[in-house]
């Protein structure tokens, strides 16, 4: 194993979408530029839709009163608890479905006959909608909480699974033969060689995850839940307050995107490629 070992860890800070995208600075500015365009057409298309005569009830979805409102919404501390309650319902899913899925991802990925065994049903589960779930998690759970998490868990657990497969996948098999020949065992060579190897791969998982957890939780939060980011939404439609429920679906473009970010710097920290 020591030649094995030898494998060098080499930093790379231009991974990910760096390395797609180019030097930083120029991918910064597109960047910005594609926020603006996003932006102005909102404006446009606002402005175009719902300054129409007979349309003066959906003025509150125009950007200025969408952004008074989520200035104001900001200052109460109802929608921090809110904000809160949906962070916690998301970081609770995706470290169930991780600590499912990547111990499973590694085993499938490992070995052959598991990974043949398991591939149909996987896909199979991949394919249903993770919110049709939600009469079987109000059935089969007490509390509306429990059942949020399970709706995450069941969106995120597949992803999680088959991107940790890929990462194990894509171990060179070199590696690996010369491993085997210097005596390792099965346990040996997953904890040297394969879960080093797969980390970015699991953590691309985790950010693929995230985003989907995101899109889920909304609906999830409609079930009967008092609290949270998608309630708000709910409960501002049920007062036809149309300027807070468009400053609500802002406010979750927001956090959602800062956290891609955060989860993006960190895999940045924890990719690397080898050489030997």
């Amino acid at each position: 194993m020591k030649s094995i070992n030898r494998a060098i860890y080499i930093n790379s800070k231009e991974i990910g979408l760096n390395a797609v995208f180019g030097k930083k600075a120029s991918s910064l500015r597109f960047e910005v530029a594609g926020l603006l365009f996003f932006a102005l057409l909102w404006i446009a298309l606002s402005f175009f839709f719902f300054t129409k005569a007979g349309s003066e009830h959906l003025n509150g979805f125009l950007p200025l009163p969408t952004f008074k409102a989520l200035i104001n919404s900001m200052t109460e501390s109802r929608f921090w608890l809110s904000a809160w309650a949906s962070f916690r319902r998301v970081f609770v899913g995706i470290f169930i479905a991780t600590i499912i899925g990547v111990p499973t991802g590694i085993a499938i990925g490992y070995y052959p006959r598991l990974r043949s065994f398991t591939y149909s049903p996987i896909q199979f589960v991949r394919m249903i909608s993770p919110l049709s779930w939600m009469p079987v998690a109000l059935l089969i759970f007490a509390s509306f909480e429990s059942a949020v998490s399970f709706l995450i868990v069941m969106a995120c657990v597949c992803p999680i699974i088959l991107n940790t497969a890929i990462g194990v996948l894509n171990v060179n098999p070199q590696w690996i033969k010369m491993a085997l020949n210097q005596g390792a065992g099965n346990i040996q060579l997953i904890r040297t060689i394969i879960i080093p190897y797969s980390i970015p791969y699991m953590l691309t998982s985790v950010r693929l995850a995230l985003g989907i957890a995101w899109i889920v939780l909304v609906p999830a939060e409609f079930l009967g839940v008092s609290s949270g980011l998608g309630y708000l939404i709910n409960d501002a439609r049920d007062t036809m307050e149309y300027d807070r429920l468009m400053a609500m679906i802002i406010a979750i473009g927001i956090l959602g995107f800062s956290l891609d970010r955060i989860l993006q710097k960190i895999q940045s920290i924890f990719s690397w490629t080898w050489t030997e």
